[in-house]
């Protein structure tokens, strides 16, 4: 299994030591990414991406591994500390850079049989609202089956997180293996991505966006064919 982790931070605090411990259960292939520190750029709003192509953005060269990375994996992780209720402002740049690959424009169909974990970690309180942050843009792309976990540590490190409480993520975390390795292989969109999609592709045949109605002609799903076909 390729397993690609995105942090939202660059420090390796409980969140990286969660996400990394669900990585090293799965005993896959890992390739890691800390935010800013390998992305740190802030979307300019040009709408390049969506009106020419992705290669317009200015910042597709900076942002290339990253995308190559995730289109080979068969699981994305994508982590964030809470900061304010929210993800970090750095996941969020990250992701904004991605709107091009919603399913009202030009998903990459790969993501239609790959599954992804959201995890966000806080002190006290805000993980629901930050994992949704970034379930939302996972569900957009197509992703086929997402979990999230959240976990109050009430710490501000993971050295100061108690055993107790790291005895309960680590069976967490092996329940949440556990499910990942059952269905690898097996994964089918489901109801609702297959109903959003249904919607987009009547969309994409009023000629509203020249780039993206050429992107889903080409790809034949404006006819029969669907991305969790092959």
């Amino acid at each position: 299994m390729k397993i690609t982790i995105i942090y939202g931070q660059n420090h390796k605090g409980s969140t990286y030591h969660i996400a990394r411990k669900l990585a090293e259960k799965l005993n896959g292939e890992i390739t890691e990414f800390f935010l800013p520190r390998d992305f740190d750029a802030f979307c300019l709003g040009c709408t390049s991406c969506f009106e020419k192509s992705e290669t317009r953005c200015p910042h597709y060269e900076r942002l290339q591994p990253i995308t190559e990375a995730m289109d080979k994996s068969d699981l994305i992780i994508l982590a964030s500390p809470v900061y304010v209720y929210h993800a970090t402002g750095a996941m969020k740049a990250f992701l904004d850079h991605y709107g091009w690959r919603w399913m009202v424009h030009r998903p990459e169909e790969r993501m239609f049989s790959k599954q992804a974990v959201c995890i966000s970690t806080a002190a006290g309180a805000g993980m629901k609202s930050t994992n949704k942050d970034m379930a939302d843009s996972l569900f957009w792309w197509g992703i086929a089956r997402i979990y999230t976990y959240g976990v109050a540590v009430r710490a501000v490190s993971w050295e100061q997180v108690d055993g107790k409480k790291k005895r309960d993520i680590e069976k967490k975390l092996d329940a949440l293996a556990q499910k990942i390795e059952g269905r690898q292989g097996k994964i089918r969109s489901s109801v609702k991505t297959r109903v959003i999609f249904n919607v987009m592709r009547q969309i994409q045949k009023h000629d509203w966006n020249e780039a993206d109605v050429q992107y889903w002609q080409n790809k034949g799903w404006t006819g029969k064919k669907r991305p969790w076909k092959h």
